[in-house]
């Protein structure tokens, strides 16, 4: 240039690059090392404060189940021999009730009357049958004689005495096969399993 500004010598002022660019670089980087900063610690607190801790899930875990309880015995139930049964007929068949009879004493029980059923039942039994007795024998003598034919209906009555009155109906076909009474049987003795150990925990709070 000329006049009062010329410029001489071969010297020349540096050009500087503007110092706000470098802040906006340094301000960018520093706010995504907080949020990172940030965004760990946050994971953190979840982690602790909804179950991280698996060692303490587990405790709260075990106070919550039960403890599981010993095997308990089955029930004690009466041998075929022990029951004394009375065979009724109450359908149209002849002879059915002598062959229900004749099978029950092949597979052990003590028979007693037999015949067509009294006036109260005849015709009008329309499942398999009907198992009726004293109270007594719901939990013992209905059990056993359920075994060899499935569907009965059991009810008691007033008697004083043991026996037990089979009177056969008009879906009665046959009993059970020596070995599914045998295998329903073996259920009905085996010991009542323990508690399953797995239970729910509860939430508190």
């Amino acid at each position: 240039m000329g006049g009062k500004y010329r410029i001489t010598g071969d010297t020349y002022p540096r050009m500087r690059r503007p110092r706000h660019r470098r802040r906006i670089v340094l301000a960018g980087v520093s706010a995504v090392v907080a949020l990172g900063l940030a965004g760990w610690g946050t994971l953190q607190l979840i982690d602790v404060f909804t179950g991280g801790d698996k060692s303490a899930s587990a405790a709260g875990h075990s106070r919550d189940c039960p403890t599981p309880k010993a095997v308990a015995p089955a029930k004690a139930l009466p041998k075929p021999a022990g029951i004394k049964v009375n065979v009724y007929n109450a359908t149209t068949r002849s002879g059915l009730a002598k062959t229900a009879a004749d099978e029950l004493k092949k597979r052990g029980f003590t028979i007693g009357e037999v015949g067509n059923a009294p006036k109260a039942y005849d015709k009008k039994v329309p499942g398999p049958g009907v198992l009726l007795g004293a109270p007594t024998a719901a939990d013992g003598s209905f059990t056993v004689l359920g075994t060899q034919l499935p569907g009965t209906v059991q009810k008691t009555d007033t008697r004083k005495t043991a026996e037990v009155d089979l009177i056969l109906g008009a879906k009665f076909k046959a009993f059970s096969t020596p070995a599914e009474a045998t295998a329903a049987m073996t259920a009905l003795t085996k010991p009542s399993p323990a508690p399953s150990a797995s239970c729910a925990t509860t939430k508190s709070g």
